[in-house]
């Protein structure tokens, strides 16, 4: 497993600019034939850094509604059953989970309470408490620029460098720092399919 180059970068920047640009325009960016840039982007994808390309709709300009930022104070344990409930939520377009398991989202609520859309779409028993804060305006733009991709190994949690390995385990590929790592966790995985 080899680390990401600058070449790599460049295709990801690239491609968070515009995932529709054609591999040739890419190529001609980077130095690099339309199907090497293929192989690589199909690498990104493979090691999980690309999970999918998708588009960037301004969502103001389909619909209604007042933006609103809602913070969540949730009871231990709650925190993986709100998320979920808000991502399913069509008004609800970002949800972020802070170090301290709160819950954010970024929501345009149509003609409703917020507290009435809250109990409608989260329960009112998840809930410890919550903030409302209205938003002005919305910039969201993700990029990949002056970011160090580092992937993690499946068995530590270390980030994997040029000595790391990948491996096919039970059809999934796993990175993984060093070569003890991937031994314990393949014989781990082993161990419970025999289990099974």
């Amino acid at each position: 497993m080899r680390d990401l180059d600058e070449t790599d970068m460049q295709i990801l920047r690239l491609l968070a600019d515009d995932g529709r640009r054609p591999y040739s325009e890419i190529g001609q960016a980077v130095d690099l034939s339309a199907p090497a840039v293929s192989d690589r982007v199909s690498r990104l994808q493979e090691v999980g850094v690309i999970r999918r390309f998708t588009i960037d709709v301004d969502r103001s300009t389909l619909r209604a509604g007042t933006p609103v930022l809602l913070r969540f104070n949730l009871s231990p344990g709650g925190t993986d059953e709100v998320r979920e409930a808000l991502r399913a939520s069509e008004a609800v377009e970002h949800v972020f989970t802070t170090a301290e398991s709160d819950l954010l989202a970024y929501a345009r609520i149509e003609g409703e309470a917020v507290g009435e859309w809250v109990a409608s779409v989260v329960g009112a028993d998840a809930v410890d408490d919550y903030t409302v804060e209205l938003v002005a305006d919305v910039d969201w733009t993700p990029s990949v620029r002056a970011t160090e991709f580092a992937l993690e190994c499946a068995e530590c949690g270390n980030s994997v460098t040029s000595e790391g390995t990948t491996s096919r385990v039970g059809g999934t590929l796993y990175h993984f720092c060093c070569p003890t790592c991937e031994t314990q966790f393949t014989e781990r995985y082993e161990r419970l399919e025999e289990a099974s």
